[in-house]
């Protein structure tokens, strides 16, 4: 493998961490027990535990590296930090810092990392429907469901990266030559194209879990990540409607009402989330964020996200923790409880969950003028946190309130915050009054500048880097 990457000279290239998945053995699958000998890429799809294994590998990748790892690279602690959710306390230029201070530059590692990391996943999940649409031994049932699920997480990486980079390139093949001229396409067609894979998907995944933690996507996991993306696109009714597809499946999808249970790996409000890494550990969020004394050696609760939360919202007293010093004080998110090593594993990082369906379909109805139904989704929530009914009345004031409570609900996971900022406008209203770094321009993300060099077809960069 090493070999064909020397005579290639593709060592800085966009989809240099993925060739191997393809051309080489399957021996990285880290979520099964392997043969012996190794198997080529062909012999993977020639049994569906093998083929199975391949796509849980590409979920393990997401979960341990690239934008949505819960590690200090990715994206809960990156655009917290980018946003007004925490505070940096790391001041190096190679860390996290840059984030913070908005003087991020397109040369930083986090942004070649990130934008690296994350093409070679989309790179698995290609070479997945690659190797199942070829295969001749897998069921049709089976094939539907690889299939289906490949283009889920496809879509879903392609969501954030066109989140945080803008115009991006949307990659639909395993071919790294023909990879390695793409273009950028604006984010409003990476989310057209994500709509399209999810539609396709939402038919192929069964409507069940294939096993109850809730790790593999079925057809209401898809559906969730479709309303959101109807939403993040202005199709109001479908993102309603995607939300009720979910939030109607009130058998297998039950409220939980404990704060304290929310992020339990057993909750029943889960959509979907990402296995342990192994059977002794808990979650990569737990290990960025708790800290035990002062001060922090990452990242703490930024004050003006703590300051949000209304007097009586049981989230404050649930999902903060408070950690105290002589005269100082420092706050970090508490969402996750127990640090990566802590036994039993208890905790696993959810990706998709009941509460953001409900502030969906609200956002959705107010939107198309239904401010009854709006408030009646916005009210759920804020019942089950201890507040009172919305006092909104008008449709700006409910949409104003519905995103004031997504900030307070959604803290903490995934960048919610910056993108429901950079979605509604509201980025250089917001931001600059408590980040003096702040300019229009940061928006978006620097595509990393040694990508621009490998392929011209990436450029102009973006304004401002």
């Amino acid at each position: 493998m090493k070999n064909i990457l020397n005579i290639k000279n593709l060592t800085m290239a966009l989809f240099i961490g993925c060739l191997s998945i393809s051309l080489c053995c399957c021996d990285s699958f880290v979520e099964v027990d392997q043969p012996n000998s190794q198997l080529t890429a062909d012999a993977v799809y020639t049994d569906y535990t093998t083929a199975s294994a391949a796509m849980k590998d590409v979920y393990a990748k997401m979960r341990d590296g690239g934008l949505m790892t819960g590690k200090p690279v990715g994206l809960t602690h990156l655009l917290g930090l980018y946003a007004d959710e925490f505070t940096s306390f790391q001041t190096s230029a190679s860390s996290a810092a840059p984030f913070y201070n908005n003087a991020l530059i397109q040369t930083h590692s986090y942004v070649q990392e990130i934008w690296n990391t994350t093409y070679s996943q989309v790179y698995a999940c290609n070479a997945v429907l690659k190797g199942v649409a070829e295969s001749t031994a897998l069921t049709a049932d089976q094939k539907s469901q690889l299939t289906g699920e490949a283009l889920f997480a496809r879509a879903l990486l392609h969501s954030y990266l066109a989140g945080v980079y803008g115009a991006c390139p949307f990659i639909v093949t395993t071919d790294y030559e023909q990879n390695l001229n793409v273009s950028r396409l604006p984010k409003s067609q990476i989310f057209a194209l994500c709509i399209a894979d999810l539609e396709q998907a939402r038919d192929l995944v069964p409507g069940t879990y294939l096993a109850s933690t809730r790790t593999r996507p079925n057809k209401f996991t898809v559906s969730a990540l479709l309303a959101r993306l109807y939403l993040y696109s202005g199709r109001w009714a479908e993102a309603s409607n995607e939300a009720s597809a979910v939030l109607n499946q009130t058998s297998l999808y039950v409220w939980e009402p404990d704060l304290n249970k929310v992020f339990l790996k057993a909750c029943t409000s889960t959509i979907w989330q990402f296995s342990a890494a192994g059977t002794t550990g808990n979650t990569q969020e737990g290990a960025t964020f708790i800290f035990n004394a002062g001060p922090p050696p990452l990242v703490a609760l930024n004050l003006n996200l703590y300051n949000a939360f209304e007097t009586g919202d049981l989230r404050k007293t649930n999902w903060t923790r408070t950690i105290t010093s002589g005269s100082n004080s420092w706050r970090h998110a508490y969402k996750y409880k127990q640090g990566l090593g802590a036994l039993p594993t208890t905790e696993q990082s959810i990706v998709l969950r009941l509460a953001e369906q409900y502030l969906i379909r609200a956002e959705a109805r107010a939107q198309l003028g239904e401010l009854t139904n709006a408030k009646q989704d916005l009210n759920f929530i804020r019942t089950n946190a201890g507040l009172p009914n919305t006092t909104a009345v008008t449709q700006s004031e409910v949409i104003d309130a519905i995103l004031n409570e997504r900030r307070v609900e959604l803290f903490g996971e995934f960048g919610h915050r910056f993108f429901d900022l950079q979605r509604n406008g509201k980025l250089d209203i917001v931001l600059p009054s408590v980040k003096p770094g702040w300019n229009t321009t940061d928006s978006v993300w620097p595509v990393p500048e040694s990508q621009l060099l490998i392929n011209p077809n990436l450029l102009p960069q973006n304004a401002g880097y």
